[in-house]
């Protein structure tokens, strides 16, 4: 049976299991959310088809996002990522990665968790949209620009307000499949 998905995740088998389990399901765990952060950040343009497809690679590449291995990664792991094909090979990306993972960990000892810090930027509660056609979904919001904003603050890089709308959109923190996507009702049942 053919199921109603939101246009972007159409025509890739990898892409419409990702819509169809994962992406607007609210997300909560620490580990969960840095890897969100690592792959919308290696997004800023490119494609997430792109960054999906070489989602088992940069898992592998990056210590399986973990925050406190990468944090330590020394140069000449940074050297051998550059050459590593199965990823995105940008230098301002891989180096950033270490820097985020950092200021990760940072946010997680001062508000105890990663996912309280995050969470309150949609005051801890998802958005539920009610979007007809792909045409009214933002690229950004208030909300992202203020996440955004702070995260920079903190030291992460690679984080613009489109790229923290991505992440919004990814963790479950906006509901942004269409009305008609079958994936609306069961990620609004979550929230």
């Amino acid at each position: 049976m053919n199921k109603t998905r939101c246009q972007w995740a159409q025509g890739d088998a990898l892409m419409m299991t990702y819509h169809d389990t994962e992406w607007g399901v609210p997300l909560h765990n620490d580990d969960k959310l840095f890897e969100f952060i690592v792959l919308d950040s290696f997004q800023a343009g490119l494609s997430w088809k792109t960054i999906l497809h070489k989602r088992k690679n940069f898992e592998k590449a990056f210590a399986g996002f973990n925050a406190q291995k990468i944090a330590n990664f020394k140069e000449e792991k940074l050297q051998a990522l550059l050459l590593d094909a199965g990823i995105i090979r940008n230098r301002l990306k891989i180096y950033g990665t270490v820097k985020n993972a950092k200021a990760f960990l940072a946010i997680q000892k001062e508000f105890g968790s990663f996912n309280s810090y995050i969470w309150q930027f949609t005051q801890h509660k998802s958005t539920v949209n009610a979007w007809k056609t792909m045409q009214e979904i933002p690229s950004k919001t208030k909300e992202s620009d203020a996440m955004s904003k702070d995260l920079k603050k903190r030291g992460f890089t690679f984080v613009g307000s489109t790229i923290c709308y991505a992440f919004m959109q990814a963790a479950g923190m906006v509901n942004d499949h269409l009305q008609d996507c079958h994936c609306y009702k069961k990620t609004s049942s979550l929230i």
